[in-house]
C-alpha cells in the first residue's frame, strides 16, 4: 500500500513537471509590421524590419537594456587591461546553435572576422576598425587586441552577432536561413505573410523565452495594423506611426506606450552629384526645411527637431537652437543657391519608400518646402527592397529615410560620415570630420569626448550630408494580454523573451 502511494505520488509529480514545462512556453504573440524582412544575415542587413527578427535569432557577447546600460549575454563577464588595448571576454557555457552544436570562442573568433572581411561587405565594418586581433585563447575566452584605445569598444560588441561557420559555409550567407543561438528558431517563412519562430527548447536563459511562438505578420495598411489591435487578431505593433497612435489611444484592450525615439527621420543628400556638392547648397537645404511644420503636419507634434545625435542622449546632444540653419530661413536658403550658382534653383530626385508613414509623408512635406526656394523635387516612391538597393549603390540624388540609433556618439557617426564609412552612401569626405571622428572613438576622457562631439554635430548640422529633421516619440501598441514587454528606445525587442500571453 505505501509503495502504491509513493508511486501515486511520484506519478502525481511528474505530472505536474509536465504540466509546468508545457505552460513554460505557451502561446502565439501575434505581431503586426509593416514591411518583410529584407534578408535574415546579421552581419549584411541594415533594415529594421530585418532586425525585429533578427534579434530574436542570434545573440551578441553584451546586449543593451531598457535603460541603455550593457549587460552579459554571450559573454558572461570581460576584464580591460590598464592601457585599454586589451579586452578579454569570458563565454558562456552550454550554448547551443539552433542546428545542437555547441558555441565556443572559436564561433566568436569566426564571427568577428567574417564582418570585417570587405568580401562581407558588412555595414558592421566600421565599428571593429581600431580591432587588431581577436583571438580565441581558451576554449571559452576570447582576447580582443586594440590597435589604439577605443571608447565605444564594448557597446559596439553588442553588434557582433555570433553564427555558425559551417552553415555559413553550406549556404553562403545567412539571407534566407537563419542560425543562431537566440531565444527563438526561424521556423517559417511565408513570403509577404508573415515570418514564425519557435521557442528555443536549448536557450541558455533558464525559464526562457516564455512564449512558443513569434508571428510577425506583414500587414502594410496602418489601418489594417490598428483594426487587427482592436480587435485582438494582434497582440502587438512594435512600431506605431504618429497618426495610427492617436486613432489608437484610449483604444479598449490596448496600452499605447512611448518612450524618445534614437532613431530620426533625414534627408540625405549625395555630394558625388551636383549640386549637393557645394556645402552652400547642402547649407540652403537646410535652411529651407521647417522642422517645426514637419513635428506638427507629420508627427501630429509627437517629435523634437533634431540634430546628429538624438536628444535622447541627454549626455551628448546639442540643443538644436545651436546650429543657425535649423532657424528657417527661405530668403537666405536663395541667397545661398546663388552664391553657389543655382539662382533659378534645380531639379533632383527625392528617392523614398511608402512603407513607413512618417517617412513617405515626411518626402511629400520636404518636396513642397523646397520647392519654395526653387529647388525642383520629383518624389519617387520605391518598393522597399529597390530603395534598400539604390541606397546601398548610392543611386539617387536624395533620400528620406529612417535612421537608427546607438547609445554611444560614435554608433551615430562614425561609420555614417567618414571617408569610406560601411554605411557612408552619401560618398562624404571631409579631412577635418575624420580628424575628429577618430578623435572622439580612441579618446577615453569624457570631458574631450564630449568636446569632439559637439564640434562636430555644429559641423555635421549644417555643412553635412544628411539634413537631419526629427526624433519622434517611439510609440508601440500593446495587448493588455501581453504581460513582461518592455519598449526600449533602441526599437530592440529584447523583452519579447520574457513576455507572456494571458
Amino acid at each position: 500500500m505505501a509503495l502504491a502511494r509513493r508511486l501515486a505520488a511520484a506519478l502525481l509529480c511528474a505530472a505536474t513537471l509536465l504540466a509546468s514545462a508545457a505552460l513554460a512556453q505557451s502561446g502565439t504573440l501575434e505581431i503586426a509590421v509593416d514591411t518583410a524582412p529584407v534578408g535574415l544575415d546579421p552581419h549584411k542587413v541594415t533594415a529594421f524590419s530585418s532586425f525585429v527578427v533578427i534579434g530574436q535569432i542570434y545573440d551578441g557577447l553584451l546586449e543593451v537594456n531598457a535603460d541603455l546600460s550593457l549587460e552579459p549575454a554571450l559573454a558572461e563577464s570581460w576584464t580591460v587591461s590598464d592601457d585599454g588595448l586589451t579586452y578579454v571576454f569570458q563565454i558562456r557555457q552550454g550554448v547551443q546553435f539552433h542546428n545542437d552544436r555547441t558555441m565556443t570562442a572559436d564561433d566568436v573568433v569566426y564571427s568577428y572576422e567574417r564582418i570585417v572581411d570587405p568580401e562581407t561587405a558588412s555595414p558592421q565594418a566600421s565599428r571593429f576598425a581600431e580591432v587588431e586581433s581577436a583571438v580565441a585563447t581558451g576554449e571559452y575566452e576570447v582576447t580582443f587586441t586594440l590597435s589604439r584605445p577605443f571608447a565605444p569598444f564594448l557597446s559596439n560588441v553588442t553588434n557582433l552577432y555570433v553564427v555558425p561557420r559551417e552553415v555559413v559555409e553550406r549556404l553562403g550567407d545567412l539571407q534566407q536561413q537563419a542560425v543562431g543561438t537566440g531565444p527563438f528558431v526561424l521556423d517559417e517563412i511565408v513570403p509577404d505573410t508573415y515570418v514564425r519562430l519557435h521557442y528555443n527548447p536549448s536557450y541558455y536563459r533558464e525559464g526562457e523565452p516564455r512564449l512558443e511562438y513569434l508571428r510577425y505578420n506583414i500587414v502594410p495598411e496602418a489601418s489594417t495594423r490598428a483594426a487587427g489591435m482592436r480587435t485582438g487578431a494582434y497582440h502587438l505593433i512594435p512600431d506605431v506611426d504618429p497618426a495610427t497612435a492617436e486613432t489608437l489611444r484610449g483604444a479598449q484592450g490596448v496600452e499605447l506606450r512611448e518612450t524618445q525615439d534614437l532613431a530620426y527621420t533625414l534627408l540625405g543628400l549625395n555630394v558625388s552629384r551636383e549640386p549637393f556638392d557645394d556645402p552652400r547648397v547642402r547649407m540652403a537645404i537646410n535652411y529651407a526645411i521647417d522642422r517645426d511644420e514637419i513635428v506638427e503636419a507629420v508627427y501630429f507634434g509627437n517629435a523634437v527637431p533634431g540634430g546628429p545625435l538624438s536628444p535622447g542622449l541627454t549626455e551628448w546632444a546639442l540643443p538644436t537652437e545651436e546650429f543657425a540653419c535649423y532657424a528657417t530661413d527661405r530668403d537666405m536658403a536663395r541667397q545661398l543657391l546663388a552664391e553657389a550658382g543655382y539662382p533659378d534653383g534645380f531639379d533632383a530626385d527625392i528617392l523614398t519608400f511608402g512603407t513607413i508613414q512618417v517617412v513617405s509623408d515626411t518626402a511629400q512635406v520636404l518636396q513642397a518646402q523646397l520647392a519654395d526656394v526653387g529647388i525642383r523635387a520629383n518624389v519617387n516612391v520605391a518598393e522597399f527592397g529597390a530603395f534598400v538597393q539604390d541606397w546601398t549603390n548610392s543611386n539617387f540624388d536624395m533620400f528620406v529615410s529612417l535612421n537608427g540609433g546607438s547609445v554611444d556618439p560614435d554608433g551615430y557617426l562614425h561609420r555614417t560620415f567618414i571617408t569610406g564609412g560601411s554605411t557612408n552612401v552619401f560618398k562624404y569626405s571631409d579631412p577635418e570630420v575624420d580628424e575628429w571622428l577618430e578623435a572622439g572613438r580612441t579618446t577615453t576622457d569624457p570631458a574631450a569626448r564630449y568636446d569632439i562631439y559637439a564640434d562636430l554635430q555644429r559641423k555635421l548640422a549644417c555643412e553635412g550630408p544628411v539634413a537631419h529633421v526629427a526624433y519622434g516619440t517611439l510609440f508601440s501598441a500593446v495587448s493588455e494580454r501581453v504581460e513582461g514587454f518592455v519598449q526600449m528606445p533602441t526599437r530592440g525587442l529584447r523583452y519579447l523573451r520574457e513576455a507572456t500571453l494571458e
